[in-house]
């Protein structure tokens, strides 16, 4: 949803974007802010009959990234993405999909079913600390989690059921809270499909894949079905054996304004895990880059869920209420160091997270004015609740041999939020919001030890100034506060369930602050251009531990960075894309250890062109990112990554597509990611060695897939 004027004409687009139904909010501009718009009379809204009130209305939207967002969103980071932009990226993995958010990095250190890991802004995000990710407003994230906190698998999503993503950086949004505090992605499902699609996919390295999809006719809406078969072995001498089933049905009644829609999805996969490997040992000649030093680890999840939402709209106001159950479970068998604590029967352990979430998202807005003054307002409340059973155990060949802990999890969390929006005159508008979390966990140990209660509540402000627009430009300053939460465990602990020593609890929330400041400009037709600075601090980072497999609270942090973020199409034909993002990640405390935070990117580029003519279509999509630090003093780096990949598509008939999809096209011996970690490999001294641990990039491979729309 955006903020337009009602009056004003829409946004010259470029020709070729199919349109999208979105709601937009609107205020009205001066006579002669309308006269200077360059649009064609056919493409301008109707007047309203009292043109002096604010209204509701829908505008068409593009369906991909040339959205003209100028006069319209609240920040420089804020944007989004249509499926048609989507349906041209190569996707690799489910988890690329949010690389559409300019500078972030989607890879993988484990066996394909596994959650991504995530960067974005100078975060090593592991599988989702510090952005939230949502699908139709249902979380994605996972609190205290068995694996890592916030951990975010979007595997269960089907890419050709995805209408748009939205996203936003930074911590000015009153709407977004938890895990939110470096971006949010909300990913919206398409209300129904034109056409039923039959989708067959063969490629190397044992993959194939196969898609139906069709929408019908049920009662007053549209109901869309879709089933997804997946395998995929990979280039690893012991294959992943990546095996997944996914399915969706949603009905769809109304408009966006009004009605109701109610999704079912289910998720269930099994994979051999891929885990990285010590550079010592491919060095010496003891495996290959993929071979395994233990073939043993792999796991399995599932994900099935009821979601459903409804929306009531007027001339001057927008209700939408969602509430969401789900079920979900995850067992993941792991071994990073070997044989460095068990010498005998190996170091491997398993993580077990079972759990059931269930929530509620209330949000309202409205139109109305502050004296003379037009005035937009929101509010909205969030709650959710999570029963879950978690375990750490030690194990060999995926066999239990010890607990090392068992927990009984019971979390609440949540916030209520409101902000206005006001503008003062033709060339400024302003935001303010405040958001108020709190958060509550009870923690059921089998060391009583480690058991008990924990809440905490923070209210955190929001400010925006945005002034403009100027021939197609505006200019935004964004401040907030935000937080993350923390492991409820963590916040519980009182005994190390290893040593048995004492260990200190961390804070259930935990304090972010950021700004920003941008340039948004759409002045060169065709050519969307965004340029933004920012600052975002916490008191204390979650880092990922590679010899444990898990993440830990750890010391205060500071970034700063600039993101440049371009998408140009050139008529109907022709579409370039270029994202540059920069950063410079600190610890913000003394240690003589030193001050660099490990795993954060410094240097992220996207470029990407695109052809769309007659029968054919084609495009390169390159994604590079720089060496980083592995220790806090900056001596240890890794290398760059830089992966190329590449499509054709060809029209065969009406209802027939065929298309080449082909990646790491330079064939490069990259690493997806890089730690730092101590670990023992057979025969090697009892105290092991420190060294670089690594999951390479994919070799290069190609897949055809054939389409039939019916």
């Amino acid at each position: 949803m955006s903020l337009v004027p009602s009056a004003r004409p829409q946004c010259v687009r470029p020709p070729h974007a199919v349109a999208s139904i979105v709601l937009a909010l609107a205020f009205l501009p001066s006579r002669a802010e309308a006269q200077e718009s360059p649009t064609p009379p056919s493409e301008q809204e109707p007047p309203a009959e009292a043109p002096d009130r604010p209204r509701f209305f829908e505008q068409l939207t593009v369906s991909e990234r040339a959205d003209d967002l100028v006069g319209i969103a609240p920040s420089a980071s804020s944007g989004t993405t249509g499926h048609e932009d989507l349906a041209r990226r190569p996707l690799l993995r489910t988890g690329e999909l949010l690389e559409t958010v300019p500078g972030l990095i989607a890879t993988q250190h484990s066996g394909g079913g596994k959650a991504n890991q995530y960067f974005v802004r100078g975060f090593n995000l592991d599988h989702g600390t510090d952005f939230s990710v949502t699908v139709d407003g249902m979380p994605v994230n996972m609190p205290s989690h068995g694996h890592g906190q916030g951990y975010a698998d979007v595997s269960f999503l089907i890419p050709e059921l995805v209408d748009r993503i939205e996203y936003t950086k930074g911590t000015h949004s009153a709407a977004h809270g938890d895990f939110a505090a470096a971006g949010s992605v909300a990913i919206r499902l398409r209300p129904e499909l034109p056409r039923g699609l039959a989708r067959l996919s063969a490629g190397e390295y044992g993959y194939r894949r196969g898609l139906v999809a069709e929408t019908f006719h049920l009662g007053a809406g549209r109901l869309t079905g879709a089933a997804e078969l997946h395998r995929y072995d990979g280039p690893w001498e012991r294959g992943d054996s990546y095996e997944r089933v996914n399915g969706a049905l949603r009905w769809y009644q109304g408009s966006a304004t009004t009605g109701l829609s109610v999704t079912a999805m289910g998720y269930d996969a099994s994979w051999l895990s891929t885990d990285q490997v010590p550079r010592r040992a491919v060095e010496s000649g003891l495996i290959d880059r993929f071979g395994l030093i233990d073939p043993g680890p792999g796991g399995s999840t599932s994900r099935y869920s009821l979601s459903g939402d409804l929306r009531r709209g007027g001339d001057a106001s927008l209700t939408r209420a969602s509430a969401f159950l789900a079920r979900y479970e995850l067992e993941l068998f792991s071994n990073f160091t070997y044989f460095l604590d068990d010498p005998a029967d190996g170091d491997q352990f398993e993580q077990r997270d079972r759990r059931w979430i269930g929530g509620a998202d209330v949000d309202r807005r409205w139109l109305g004015r502050l004296g003379e003054r037009a005035l937009e307002g929101r509010a909205g409340l969030q709650v959710r609740f999570d029963s879950i059973r978690n375990g750490l155990f030690r194990a060999r060949d995926r066999q239990r041999l010890s607990t090392t802990r068992s927990d009984r999890i019971r979390q609440w969390g949540g916030g209520a939020y409101a902000e206005g929006w006001l503008r003062w005159s033709e060339r400024f508008r302003s935001g303010v919001g405040l958001r108020a979390d709190g958060y509550a966990a009870g923690v059921e140990s089998d060391d009583p030890a480690n058991s008990g209660s924990r809440s905490g509540a923070l209210v955190s402000p929001k400010l925006s100034l945005v002034a403009g627009p100027w021939r197609g430009t505006e200019l935004y300053a964004n401040a907030g506060l935000g937080h993350h939460s923390n492991d409820a465990r963590g916040a519980t602990i009182r005994v190390d369930p290893v040593t048995g020593e004492p260990v200190q609890r961390v804070d259930p929330l935990v304090r972010a602050k950021g700004f920003e400041l941008g340039v948004r400009t759409s002045a060169v037709r065709g050519l969307q251009s965004t340029l933004s600075v920012f600052g975002l601090s916490l008191d204390s980072e979650i880092l990922f531990v590679g010899d444990a497999g898990a993440t830990e609270a750890s010391r205060p942090s500071e970034r700063l960075g600039v993101e440049w973020a371009n998408h140009y199409a050139l008529g109907s034909w022709l579409f370039v894309d270029l994202d540059v993002a920069l950063s410079r990640a600190r610890f913000d405390d003394d240690d003589p250890a030193g001050d660099r935070i490990p795993g954060a990117l410094e240097r992220v580029v996207a470029a990407a062109v695109s052809v769309e003519g007659g029968p054919w279509s084609a495009g390169l999509r390159l994604r590079y990112f720089s060496g980083y630090p592995l220790i806090e003093d900056g001596a240890i780096r890794t290398g760059a990554s830089a992966l190329l990949n590449g499509r054709i598509g060809f029209a065969v008939a009406e209802p027939v597509q065929l298309r080449v999809e082909a990646f790491n096209l330079l064939d490069r011996h990259d690493s997806d990611v890089e730690y730092l970690y101590a670990s023992r490999l057979p025969g090697e001294a009892l105290d092991g060695a420190e060294d670089v641990h690594f999951h390479p990039v994919e070799k290069r491979s190609v897949r055809v897939t054939l389409d039939v729309a019916f």
